[in-house]
């Protein structure tokens, strides 16, 4: 069942919203050649508990940390690591998730660490913008593969391929609720879009195919041939015009 948040509801859920956006702006100014993934971890976790949040991640389905900080050719959902040094020339994909008041919150965006090479630098642009293409397509009346279609059939003319795999979910009460959102597909199709509901949208887009495969820590996904992925993601509302982003 897909649930419609009352507006207090909500509420809490841009106050998880807020918190998140506190952690990108102070991670923003952390990520750097040199630093390991483990010390934003550490930073990120600092700044939810200092602001009455729950590290929605940590804990979940065992998961052991506050943030997954993917860099390069990971996808999704690596765990930080004092191992994981970064260097100059990669990207990282960080992805939160807060909880307060009862309700999630969970966003990711894409770093660059560095210089790094004009198509990378259009891989980042491609995902980012796939993402504001779908959101445009949150709003009452449409249908979830609205958003898919505006997602997929955006990357794929750019020349770069979706992650089919890993999709965007409803978010409220606990971070991953029904309906689910892939980042492909045809219109018209899936769970009519109504106002008040929340789902959180994350394209995740590679430079090469679109098959990933998971490490042997069980939580890591990273593209088969090796090539970038970059991840962006917004909690959003769903309301009768354009929907609100609140992370």
């Amino acid at each position: 069942m897909i649930e419609i948040k009352a507006e207090h509801e909500i509420d809490h859920i841009k106050d998880a919203g807020t918190i998140i956006k506190k952690v990108f702006k102070v991670l923003s100014n952390n990520i750097r050649p040199g630093i390991s993934t483990f010390e934003l971890d550490k930073t990120a976790e600092e700044i939810i508990r200092n602001e009455k949040g729950i590290p929605a991640f940590k804990g979940f389905m065992g998961y052991p940390a506050t943030i997954c900080s993917s860099v390069n050719e990971s996808v999704v959902h690596e765990i930080p690591s004092k191992k994981r040094i970064l260097k100059d020339g990669d990207i990282i994909g960080v992805d939160i998730g807060v909880g307060i008041g009862g309700f999630f919150a969970d966003s990711a965006y894409s770093f660059v660490v560095g210089n790094i090479p004009d198509h990378i630098k259009m891989l980042l642009k491609v995902t980012e913008e796939s993402l504001y293409k779908g959101i445009e397509q949150a709003c009452d009346g449409n249908r979830v593969s609205d958003i898919s279609h505006a997602i997929g059939s955006f990357v794929e003319k750019q020349g770069f391929s979706v992650v089919r795999q890993f999709v965007g979910h409803g978010i409220g009460r606990n971070i991953h609720e029904e309906p689910e959102i892939p980042n492909f597909g045809e219109p018209g199709r899936g769970p009519r879009l109504k106002a008040g509901m929340v789902i959180a949208i994350e394209p995740m887009v590679n430079c090469g195919s679109c098959e990933v495969r998971i490490l042997p820590d069980g939580w890591t996904a990273v593209t088969v041939d090796g090539s970038i992925s970059a991840h962006f993601e917004h909690t959003v509302v769903i309301r009768k015009g354009k929907a609100e982003i609140v992370t």
